[in-house]
């Protein structure tokens, strides 16, 4: 694959690679316009379907994860019809569905800013993993717009009783506030981001690849749904489907054999 605002590196990993999405517009502090959605997406859905990767990071070249929307881009949706707006944002709403129904574990590497839209690609993700001096913020409304496209991930992360205020305020979080929010999973130096997601990633690639991706899809089948007959006939369906596997077979033979996993044997 090959982008001009991203750059895709591959890490040897257990059973396959860990691939590094890095958003690559440091000048700009990777604020997105129209290519890097388009760039987004695509890397997205490819890596969704590639067998060998196990796991996604998603991470920002120079000082800032994502400042959010380009300048230039935002000055051209102010003076588009609102068709046009709906068609620009639609391809917005498809990038960040593409990120969070990606079949692949998924980690946001957050530093310096991660504001409006760069909230949004970290809280579409599986895992945020933010450093110390990292700052969040659903910053729309200061420019008299509102954080739509966003907000059913942000929603997701942190619901919506926090949603209310930081909607309206606009208010910067800063990592310690994001970590007891439901933003960042885990706060760290700068220097020891990449060793916190190297120990998440070890502790990923033991799981079996189809039972990461069901493992994603119960979380969203099952969140905020009355626990009634519906809901138990859905998961004790969801765990028989599964258990008829060709990989919880492996897995479960591994387990009384004492052996590793062959999705672990063979890395």
């Amino acid at each position: 694959m090959s982008y001009t605002t991203l750059t895709i590196e591959e890490r040897p990993v257990t059973g396959g690679i860990a691939t590094w999405v890095w958003m690559n517009r440091p000048e700009v502090h990777n604020a997105f316009n129209a290519q890097v959605i388009a760039e987004l997406t695509e890397a997205f859905q490819a890596l969704s379907q590639t067998e060998r990767v196990r796991v996604v990071i998603l991470a920002g070249r120079g000082k800032s994860f994502s400042a959010g929307a380009d300048l230039d881009w935002m000055k051209a949706a102010g003076a588009a019809s609102e068709a046009e707006n709906r068609e620009d944002a639609m391809r917005l709403a498809e990038m960040l569905a593409a990120i969070a129904s990606c079949r692949k574990p998924t980690i946001a590497r957050v530093h310096g800013a991660a504001l409006g839209g760069g909230m949004g690609l970290a809280c579409a993700c599986d895992i945020c993993v933010a450093s110390e001096r990292a700052q969040f913020g659903t910053t729309e409304v200061r420019f008299g717009i509102i954080p739509s496209a966003i907000s059913p991930y942000v929603l997701r992360a942190i619901g919506p009783r926090q949603a209310l205020r930081y909607f309206q305020t606009g208010e910067r979080i800063p990592a310690a506030r994001a970590l007891a929010l439901g933003i960042a999973h885990e706060v760290a130096p700068e220097t020891e981001l990449d060793s916190v997601i190297d120990g998440l990633i070890a502790e990923l690639v033991k799981g079996g690849p189809n039972a990461l991706w069901e493992a994603k899809s119960l979380v969203a089948a099952v969140a905020h749904q009355p626990i009634d007959a519906a809901l138990r006939a859905e998961t004790a369906a969801r765990i028989a489907r599964v258990r008829a596997t060709p990989e919880a077979r492996e897995g479960l033979a591994a387990f009384l054999e004492k052996r590793p996993a062959r999705w672990i044997a063979e890395s």
